[in-house]
């Protein structure tokens, strides 16, 4: 092994030891890319001039990116739409409407989940949110502890797997760089390209079948033992009637619809995933302020009415020959639907404003945004410096000499991938071991879509999984006094199984993740 060998290696090890001592991730990457970098150079075996490229990267890849400016926007409307309440009246919907069933209050919490996760994407707030809200529900309704905390963990980890999701655009990035690399190196130099709207449409199947998967479970478990998930009881829900027909639509239709409206603009081409987040969050907002009190509150459903109309409107016309002052009815049309949707975003922000909901939702949008990048910038440096070092050689050789072909390689890393989900969390992998194992098992012609899938739901497993799961961190902070890391435990393993089924269903039927994609780009 040689000493620039020896030195990569020596950098991941450092970086781990350092995360572990309790270090924060973007400077530990940052600052272990930039010692190791040092220490190479001074044994001659590092060209500092690499490092010259950090600002471009970080200019091309977060400043410049359309992709990456949905994040913000994708993380703006979960959070507004978290602190608006929607997902507590759905929940109240949904548990009125299957209340008479054994395990009806825990079918609820997984259609909510599913729902919530489509409208955050982000893994800690549905956790907490459902936490808050379900468990004690679930706890005096009768469940069983260990299948009500299982229940809420492995709901409010869905946002990993269900679109919009923040992870999937991270990753939709990462292996469409590595897709780009891998085929140069085989000598394509125009590959089919790899967007964030085939990440959305590959987790869509695979999504919906664990939710499935979820909710057969939660049947089954009614049905054997029903004293551990009995009928919901009415004084629980508070206002709890059997018949809640306009009440679940009230609550279910607003943030469907615009869900709909932002999954669909993406994945038919109408809008780029910046401009869908954008749409979806305006949508929040408007959404949020119509559960505050106030004057012109009618004018709210209108502009959200006239936002989804805009949006269709570009379905068949060129909206770009509007603005450039082209007259017509299409103009009319989009000046009118413009002006409402205008109206309604000046009464939105005055309303949430008011009331102290914008100013929070904007402060946690920009820390987690700044996180985010944060963290990008310290693993560009990392990044850097590991293929300085050959680092990247080093793992194709690795992983091109395992046993068992391209099977054998994709094993071993999402083993790896699994066992650093305790430790890491989501961008820190995506930006750190994604852009390093993905160009080699790229060259071993896997499908990126698919792969990129499959490590989204392997991440999810491992969010799960005890000791380490981050998911029962953040339940365990909110849950009651009476629900202990063991009760945690126990509760979640029948879903980590269910987890680790879908991933081998996943993997023995890659369809699941290419065939929505591959029709869809056909059509297009």
């Amino acid at each position: 092994m040689t000493l620039p060998d020896m030195l990569a290696i020596a950098l991941f090890l450092v970086t781990i030891l350092s995360l572990l001592a309790g270090y924060s991730v973007a400077f530990t990457l940052a600052g272990a890319g930039l010692f190791m970098a040092g220490v190479g150079w001074f044994f001659g075996v590092f060209d500092p001039s690499l490092l010259g490229a950090v600002p471009s990267r970080i200019f091309g890849t977060a400043m410049w990116n359309e992709t990456m400016v949905a994040v913000p926007l994708f993380i703006f409307m979960g959070l507004m739409l978290e602190k608006s309440r929607v997902a507590e009246e759905l929940l109240e919907a949904m548990g009125s409407l299957f209340g008479r069933l054994h395990g009806g209050l825990g079918i609820s919490v997984f259609l909510v989940g599913a729902l919530l996760a489509a409208s955050t994407g982000v893994v800690g707030a549905a956790v907490v949110t459902m936490g808050l809200m379900a468990l004690p529900v679930m706890l005096k309704s009768g469940y069983d502890p260990r299948l009500a905390s299982g229940a809420i963990c492995a709901s409010g980890t869905l946002g990993q797997i269900i679109p919009p999701s923040i992870v999937l655009i991270i990753l939709a990035e990462q292996i469409s760089n590595a897709h780009i690399s891998a085929q140069s190196q085989k000598g394509n130099w125009a590959p089919d390209p790899v967007s964030v709207g085939d990440f959305f449409a590959g987790a869509l199947l695979p999504g919906l079948l664990l939710v499935g998967l979820y909710i057969l479970y939660q049947i089954y478990i009614a049905w054997r033992h029903p004293e551990r998930a009995p009928p919901i009881r009415r004084e629980s829900m508070g206002q709890g009637d059997q018949t809640m027909p306009p009440g679940l639509l009230r609550a279910l239709l607003p943030p469907v619809a615009l869900i709909i409206a932002v999954l669909g603009s993406i994945l038919t081409g109408i809008a780029t995933p910046g401009e869908a987040a954008a749409v979806g969050a305006a949508g929040a907002l408007m959404l949020a302020a119509l559960r505050e009190k106030g004057r012109f509150g009618a004018l709210l459903p209108i502009a959200v009415a006239a936002l989804l109309l805009l949006l269709l409107l570009a379905r068949f016309t060129d909206l770009r020959s509007v603005a450039s002052g082209e007259t017509g009815p299409a103009a009319l049309l989009s000046f009118v639907l413009l002006a409402v949707t205008i109206t309604g975003l000046a009464l939105a922000l005055y309303r949430l404003g008011r009331s102290g909901i914008l100013r929070a939702v904007c402060v946690s949008t920009m820390e987690m945004t700044a996180m985010v990048f944060v963290i990008l910038i310290g693993a560009t440096i990392f990044s850097l410096a590991f293929r300085g070092l050959g680092g990247d050689e080093l793992v194709y050789r690795f992983l091109s000499d395992l046993p068992g072909g391209h099977i054998g390689a994709l094993l071993v890393v999402m083993a790896v991938i699994f066992l650093l989900g305790f430790f890491l969390d989501f961008v820190e992998i995506c930006f750190v071991v994604v852009p390093v194992v993905a160009p080699v098992l790229l060259l071993m012609d896997i499908h990126p879509v698919w792969l990129g899938i499959m490590i989204a739901m392997n991440l999810q497993t491992s969010f799960l999984t005890p000791p380490f799961g981050f998911a029962l961190f953040y339940l365990k902070g909110v849950a009651p006094a009476g629900i202990t890391s063991a009760i945690l435990y126990r509760g979640i393993m029948p879903f980590v199984a269910l987890q680790l089924l879908m991933l081998l269903i996943l993997a023995l039927f890659p369809a699941l993740a290419t065939w929505l994609p591959g029709v869809l780009n056909a059509g297009g």
